[in-house]
C-alpha cells in the first residue's frame, strides 16, 4: 500500500502553509517552488482542499491561499481522507462481499488491525505537529550555517 502523490504533495502544501501562518496570503507558485511540485499539478491537489474549506483562496493582487483552520485543528486523517479517500491496505476491509472467505479469513483480520493503526496514527496528527517536527529538523542545519 503507498499513499500517491496527491497525498504527500497535498501534506506538503499544507505543511508550507501552515508554517507560514498569520502571514499575509501564500501564493501557489511560492508553494510550488518551495515545495519543487509542478505548480499546475499543486492546482489540482489545493482544489478539494478548497471546497472542502481547509484552505481559503484570494484572487488578486494580494490574494493567495491560508488556512481556514488553526495548525492545530487539521488532522491529517482529514486531509488524507480528503485526497486519497479512505486508506484500506485490501478491498476486503471496506467491501466484505468483494471477497467469499470475508467472514472466516484470519488474514482479513490482521489486515482491519492495520487500518485502525494508520487511521489511528493519521487522526493523532495534525499539522501543528507536522511544523513542530519539521522545525526540530531543520534547527540543526541552521546551527551549522
Amino acid at each position: 500500500m503507498k499513499l500517491s502523490t496527491r497525498a504527500r504533495y497535498g501534506t506538503r502544501a499544507l505543511l508550507d502553509l501552515a508554517r507560514h501562518e498569520g502571514e499575509k496570503p501564500v501564493q501557489l507558485k511560492e508553494i510550488a517552488g518551495r515545495q519543487n511540485i509542478s505548480l499546475h499539478y499543486l492546482e489540482h491537489i489545493i482544489a478539494p482542499l478548497v471546497r472542502a474549506g481547509i484552505i481559503r483562496s484570494t484572487r488578486g493582487a494580494r490574494g493567495g491561499l491560508q488556512l481556514t483552520r488553526q495548525p492545530k485543528d487539521v488532522r491529517l486523517s482529514e486531509v488524507i481522507q480528503l485526497l486519497e479517500g479512505t486508506i484500506s491496505p485490501v478491498d476486503c476491509i471496506g467491501n466484505p462481499e468483494s471477497c467469499e472467505r470475508a467472514d472466516t479469513c484470519v488474514t482479513r483480520d490482521i489486515w482491519c488491525e492495520m487500518k485502525k493503526a494508520i487511521d489511528a496514527t493519521l487522526d493523532s496528527v495534525t499539522l501543528q505537529d507536522l511544523v513542530e517536527k519539521q522545525e526540530r529538523k531543520e534547527a540543526p542545519l541552521k546551527q551549522n550555517a
